[in-house]
């Protein structure tokens, strides 16, 4: 899809206003959270104020995000419950109809509960939801329950976000390990799918990005764990640039410093383009993020400094 008209226009941040900490260039965040008063987070409404007022400031038209139920307060994040993940849902669908244009939804699902899941990507769909996301509940080669999941986001043409975290010393409770070898098992069964493999740094990086070169389908956030040296790099040499999508993932902080990394991996103005929004605009839905790219940020005012003079 191509960008809006007015995209050379909207690039600038206008007379009298502070430049973006993460340039004039567009910008859409694909790996986004919130909080919610289900969660054992008392500055539940602090947090998601301060990740849009930021997310401001860094330059993100948008921000598209999952809740992943009440975040291991009552039941896992991992495998969080039919109860929870409805009501963490709920929260999110309002934030985004609240918010929009620069909050998009993801419908987030357990696919432990294989009907359940079903059930809340119908209505998620019907609230607007743009995507799917998954935590890391089960394996992606456990095909009996997530090829339902897979099907439903190519019925209703929308990418699924998987988390990937790996653990290759141990197992840990209420969490399937995997990596990129697996997803991409997945992938290769549902070609009409796009899987936006999140984040890149779920793991051992240097064994995810070779493991899914060859599957097309699969896309990768450039979002969460920090930021090793030569991790994008490595991702731009094994899949290229219309491949990664940069993100942020919970902390804001984390995706500034990959922004700013991505002009020292030698990709060309174009390449980051692509990485900053071009490749979220083709992911998601035709029309997804037409009015967030279009929308003027509330950035500050800058300060006039007076001049000095010296003493005579």
């Amino acid at each position: 899809m191509s960008a809006p008209d007015n995209t050379a226009s909207i690039a600038s941040t206008g007379h009298g206003c502070v430049d973006p900490l993460g340039g004039p260039d567009l910008l859409i965040d694909p790996h986004a959270h919130f909080h919610t008063p289900l969660s054992n987070r008392t500055d539940w409404m602090r947090y998601n104020a301060s990740r849009l007022d930021f997310g401001e400031r860094i330059g993100i038209r948008c921000h598209v995000a999952s809740i992943l139920g009440a975040w291991g307060h009552t039941s896992p994040t991992d495998f969080t419950s039919p109860h929870d993940q409805t009501l963490a849902n709920d929260c999110m669908f309002d934030l985004a109809e609240r918010e929009a244009p620069r909050v998009k939804a993801f419908v987030a699902v357990n696919p432990n509960f294989t009907a359940h899941a079903l059930t809340e990507i119908t209505r998620g769909m019907a609230r607007g939801a743009v995507g799917i996301t998954l935590a890391a509940g089960r394996r992606t080669t456990d095909f009996a329950l997530l090829d339902d999941i897979a099907s439903a986001a190519a019925q209703y043409g929308v990418p699924v976000l998987q988390h990937i975290w790996q653990h290759r010393r141990r197992e840990w409770p209420n969490q399937e390990a995997f990596d990129g070898v697996e997803l991409a098992q997945l992938a290769v069964r549902h070609p009409r799918v796009t899987f936006l493999l999140a984040p890149i740094g779920g793991g051992d990086w240097g064994h995810t990005i070779p493991a899914v070169r060859d599957v097309p389908n699969i896309a990768m956030a450039l979002s969460g764990s920090g930021i090793d040296r030569g991790m994008i790099d490595e991702a731009l040499r094994w899949v290229g640039a219309s491949r990664l999508l940069w993100a942020c993932d919970l902390t804001l902080c984390a995706g500034l410093t990959k922004l700013r990394a991505l002009a020292y991996t030698g990709a060309s103005p174009e390449e980051i383009a692509a990485m900053r929004w071009r490749n979220a605009v083709r992911i998601f839905p035709a029309g997804t993020f037409d009015a967030a790219l279009a929308r003027p940020l509330a950035l500050p005012l800058a300060q006039a400094v007076a001049p000095t003079t010296e003493a005579a």
